[in-house]
């Protein structure tokens, strides 16, 4: 039963408008403004029960499932090649040796190395470009469960490079993980957006940044030589891939699929209710159907728009703009040069060689819990608070730590306050600016725009997150321990470009953050121009006899949509 159907048999839809009542027929935005005033009522007496069932077991197992399978391998694939570098050099000498008589040349070595890293980055934006058309066809869960397909193939490659003495598996292997990065990290946050409340959509989509943090502690801690980081062992935490892959191949078939993709985009309402009673454990979801159908009434026809046609719709720039500004902040404001520095931070701090492996451990521990705080308030501060003040405190300790490695030398208990300032710096990022933008991306557009969005959003994460790969040794050798000052202004620019631009969106739907953009992007709100569309459909008011579709057409030509 499509969503036309379905508003043809309400009660009173097909009543003419002077049928229904004798009084004089309400100015434009008097409906729209009773029938808010219905819906505050109704929020008020349903949010004793929205509280108690706002979190289900079906909403908690999908977004666990959907996570580990998806952002917790995109974490460990970003710490899995730390313990193993060594190993996996004298892999590639001895191979290259063994083919040509000879030992490889450090540039040769290094540069292998380099494309070993970095192409998980270019896999990453291979596999963002190919969202929009998959998911097109195969729905957000579908488009989670076949790019287990690449997870498991990347993992047979890897594990099997040392075997088989080609170290282009490993290259290949990692290429073919990065393009399931790229699927997980458009999708993943897709999904967990179209099937949460907005009361708790903030803390569910946090669930994306906890697993990446989740999974880069797990690379650390596998890692370690006790447990597979030896030169026995090493190709056994490539193998390890595959088991979150697998788990989530034989869980999420079980779970729903996304309510809002079975309404707007495969027209299923008898499946997209069935999927929200799942969701939100209760058989009445009549209200929450209402709130999706009053936006999709807004979208009705309306094809998904492609990034061209996003990127020049002028009622979503300030959106847009928004996405990249935070996506580029993700991904340039230096947390991979931490990274780059700790080991040797470490080790000026007096901590013996043999235990950094350990006490970095700590770096990936801190990275979980500050992801888990913000998970936990992030409803009662917001996402602009948090992101804000994330990016902020950020600018604050690159300053700081800037100082300290600068004068390390000077006194013996400096390079403990390098260390202090290289945790408080993970735990910025990972209390805000970790995990919102993916949380932003969805909650900014509409559903015939979402997979669009989040080619965008993904693009400029890998975008930036080859840039980093590629130029910071260039700037770490130019501007020595300087090279954070860059960062910090990073940081610092992103943190007032939201304080001026960036609305609160939590608790918010997608029409009143549309409202929130509307004055910047010179965009009349949409409940206006919906209200106008209500008025218009009446023949006596209206200049022109066209129909009602001509209406919701000049909508559409006017961006209003």
């Amino acid at each position: 039963m499509g969503i036309a159907a379905w508003d043809s048999a309400r009660p009173g839809a097909g009543v003419a408008p002077q049928s229904r009542s004798k009084k004089p027929s309400p100015k434009p935005g008097q409906e729209a403004m009773k029938l808010s005033e219905r819906n505050l009522a109704d929020d008020k007496d349903g949010d004793l029960e929205k509280k108690k069932s706002g979190w289900t077991c079906s909403l908690v197992v999908a977004s666990l499932v959907g996570a580990f399978g998806s952002s917790f391998l995109y974490g460990y694939n970003l710490s899995v090649v730390n313990a193993p570098t060594p190993y996996i050099k004298a892999f590639y000498n001895e191979t290259w040796e063994r083919r040509y008589g000879q030992p490889i040349h450090p540039d040769t070595l290094t540069l292998l190395f380099s494309v070993t890293v970095s192409i998980f980055a270019i896999g990453g934006l291979a596999g963002t470009l190919m969202v929009k058309l998959i998911g097109k066809f195969l729905g957000r869960k579908h488009t989670l469960l076949a790019n287990n397909v690449f997870a498991i193939s990347a993992a047979l490659l890897m594990a099997c490079a040392l075997p088989a003495g080609a170290f282009e598996m490993l290259i290949v292997g990692r290429f073919i993980m990065g393009i399931d990065g790229g699927v997980a990290l458009s999708v993943l946050p897709m999904y967990l957006s179209e099937i949460s409340p907005k009361e708790i959509r903030g803390s569910l989509g946090q669930v994306t940044a906890i697993f990446i943090c989740i999974g880069v502690f797990t690379g650390q801690l596998l890692g370690l030589p006790e447990l597979l980081g030896k030169e026995s062992t090493w190709p056994c935490l490539f193998a390890v891939i595959a088991i979150p892959a697998v788990v989530q191949l034989v869980s999420l078939p079980f779970l729903p699929e996304s309510p809002r993709y079975l309404l707007f985009e495969k027209h299923d309402q008898v499946g997209a209710e069935k999927a929200l009673q799942r969701l939100l454990g209760k058989e009445d979801v009549s209200r929450e159907l209402e709130e999706a159908l009053a936006e999709g009434r807004t979208q009705r026809g309306i094809r998904l728009v492609s990034v061209w046609e996003l990127l020049r719709s002028p009622s979503v720039r300030w959106q847009v703009l928004t996405v990249v500004v935070t996506m580029a902040c993700y991904q340039l404001c230096g947390l991979n040069a931490i990274w780059f520095y700790t080991n040797s931070i470490f080790g000026k701090a007096g901590i013996p060689p043999g235990n950094i492996p350990y006490i970095t451990l700590s770096t990936g521990g801190i990275e979980t819990l500050a992801a888990i705080f913000s998970g936990l308030v992030i409803e009662r501060l917001g996402r602009r608070p948090l992101l804000i003040g994330g990016f902020g405190l950020m600018t604050l300790f690159f300053g700081i730590l800037t100082a300290t490695l600068t004068l390390q030398d000077r006194a013996s208990w400096i390079p403990y306050l390098s260390i202090f300032c290289i945790l408080a710096i993970i735990a910025s990022f990972c209390s805000g600016p970790g995990g919102i933008p993916f949380i932003l991306t969805g909650e900014f557009f509409e559903q015939a725009q979402r997979p669009a969005a989040f080619t965008v959003a993904g693009t400029v994460n890998w975008f930036s997150n080859f840039a980093v790969g590629l130029l910071f040794p260039f700037i770490q050798k130019g501007l020595g321990t300087y090279c954070f000052l860059a960062f910090a202004a990073i940081c610092s620019a992103g943190a007032l470009y939201l304080y001026f631009v960036l609305p609160e969106t939590k608790n918010r739907t997608h029409a009143e953050i549309t409202q929130a953009f509307a004055r910047r992007n010179k965009a009349h709100p949409l409940e206006e121009k919906v209200d106008a569309a209500v008025t218009d459909d009446k023949p006596s008011e209206r200049p022109d006899a066209a129909g009602p579709s001509s209406t919701l057409d000049k909508c559409v030509k006017n961006g209003i949509i």
